[in-house]
């Protein structure tokens, strides 16, 4: 395992990157996956950061944890929120993995952002703004769990103003349904049908948007009631929050989906 911690601005990007060995191959280049947490732009969530990450280099990947920059204060103390800071953070760590990508032993055209609740907006972010960033910050697909996506009547409010707090003039940018292109990547999206705090339906818009574009896309709504599920497995849950089997699924249906639309993992 190559386990780093990297400085990105404030941001602090996390790897865990499965080695290469002499009789195993050691020129494979596996496929990354590059994590954004949850947390309503307020904080990362530990429950959705290194478990993931584990459970992704399980299914053959290399992965790593971005804790970005969040309103640290209470919702309406920071008039200004936090944005492009956090978008901004993200470009520059896919650029990184890029730009490393030997090193890490990744295949730099097999690069994924992947975001729960606030920060599957965050990923979305990228999806859809990359081309301001470069190509080299260019996601190759998006994994969207839960994620926050409008700013209109079916917004998570606390995330949207923990990003761009008094900023009206911004709801629109961050409304990402609005946002997207033909040059937004392919998208995994899962939901739950009954979310009682990020509605379903972000997760349907982004999809629909995507559609209309001619961007593959593959949308899985699971029954359950309960946000920020993770992986829906014991070790992620909240005591005395029942974990879901039923969900936990879903990283073997994304596995699916990317090496549908990028290829083999490695």
């Amino acid at each position: 395992m190559i386990y780093r911690e990297i400085g990105i601005g404030k941001a602090l990007l996390r790897t865990y990157v499965l080695s290469n060995y002499k009789d195993l191959d050691l020129t494979r280049r596996r496929a990354f996956i590059l994590i954004c947490p949850g947390g309503g732009y307020h904080f990362c969530s530990e429950r959705e950061a290194e478990a993931v990450a584990i459970r992704f280099n399980s299914l053959g990947y290399n992965a790593a944890v971005l804790y970005y920059t969040c309103n640290p204060l209470e919702e309406g103390h920071r008039p200004e929120g936090v944005f492009p800071e956090p978008q901004e953070e993200l470009a520059r760590a896919v650029a990184w993995v890029r730009c490393n990508a030997e090193n890490l032993n990744t295949n730099p055209s097999k690069i994924v952002v992947l975001g729960f609740s606030a920060g599957g907006h965050l990923a979305a972010s990228l999806g859809v703004f990359w081309p301001e960033y470069g190509e080299i910050s260019r996601p190759n697909a998006l994994v969207l769990c839960y994620s926050v996506i409008t700013s209109g009547p079916l917004a998570h409010r606390g995330s949207i103003d923990n990003l761009i707090g008094n900023r009206t003039d911004l709801l629109e940018t961050v409304s990402l349904e609005k946002q997207v292109t033909d040059k937004t990547p392919p998208s995994f999206i899962w939901a739950s049908d009954k979310d009682p705090s990020v509605p379903c339906q972000n997760s349907i818009m982004f999809k629909e948007a995507l559609e209309s574009c001619g961007v593959r896309a593959e949308l899985h709504l699971y029954d359950s009631k309960v946000h920020g599920i993770s992986l829906a497995s014991r070790e992620v849950m909240k005591p005395g929050v029942s974990y879901n089997p039923d969900v936990s699924d879903w990283p073997e249906r994304a596995d699916r989906f990317l090496q549908s639309v990028l290829g083999p993992v490695f």
